[in-house]
């Protein structure tokens, strides 16, 4: 759009605020009202100047959330009284994040806005728990999945998902691990293929569970995640070990 935005989507990235873009960061510092997602890190939060209202429109898997139609009246709504707003979405706006509905909502209203990527859950959380996403001779592909993999109907694409040779993330697929694990392995995903589980990726408090695809239900049950978790599938993961083992040795050397 040609016009100075008013309403501008703003990735915040996985929790970490050093992985925010200088481009973010001028947008938040720039807004007078900043509408935020659940899953935006506190710290991020604390670089809000004083005096921006701050309006918390989120959406938590199994707790009560703001309906995404209230979301886009607010937008709308700020905008119309000449409002600066920064609509500030963990991740980036557009992988999950329902961005491109709110910017489609936005340019029905005849909102001007703009977008700020932002580094996206599974390229942050899998960097910070030193899991290479692609690796020459073991994965050539990524594939990004919805943890929400049966709303609206039943999903048909597991047999593209369980094509040897990628790794699989699913964002919020913790509550749907006992989908996940019998329908790839009835695709043909091998009981051993490496999972692991990141939460709360980037941030001092990420913990990662590894586990196989033949326990992954088993492990699921047993973790009482605080914050988002994601899901990575593919023989990749089994690199984590080893490069762990590096950082240790050159720390220690």
């Amino acid at each position: 759009m040609t016009s100075r935005p008013l309403v501008t989507l703003v990735g915040a990235g996985p929790g970490d605020p050093e992985l925010l873009t200088l481009r973010a960061l001028r947008a938040i510092e720039q807004a007078e009202v900043v509408v935020y997602d659940s899953l935006v890190s506190p710290d991020i939060l604390a670089l809000i100047p004083a005096g921006v209202k701050r309006i918390e429109m989120g959406k938590r898997c199994g707790k009560a959330s703001a309906r995404q139609e209230d979301i886009c009246a607010v937008l709308v709504r700020l905008a119309r009284i000449g409002k600066r707003v920064v609509r500030l979405k963990g991740g980036d706006p557009f992988i999950f994040g329902r961005g491109g509905e709110e910017a489609l909502y936005l340019r029905q209203h005849g909102i001007p806005f703009g977008v700020v990527p932002g580094i996206t859950a599974a390229l942050g959380c899998a960097a910070s728990g030193l899991i290479p996403l692609t690796y020459r001779g073991l994965s050539r592909a990524v594939t990004l999945v919805t943890g929400h993999l049966q709303q609206g109907g039943e999903f048909r694409g597991w047999s593209a998902l369980a094509q040897a040779g990628q790794t699989l993330v699913f964002y919020m697929g913790l509550e749907q691990a006992a989908v996940i694990q019998p329908r790839l392995l009835v695709e043909g995903c091998p009981a051993s293929l490496p999972v692991a589980l990141i939460e709360s990726g980037t941030t001092a408090a990420q913990r990662i569970t590894t586990t196989e695809l033949g326990r992954l239900t088993a492990t699921a049950a047993t973790l009482k995640p605080s914050g988002p978790v994601l899901m990575i599938i593919g023989e990749v993961v089994a690199l984590r070990a080893e490069l762990s083992a590096t950082l240790d040795s050159l720390a220690v050397a």
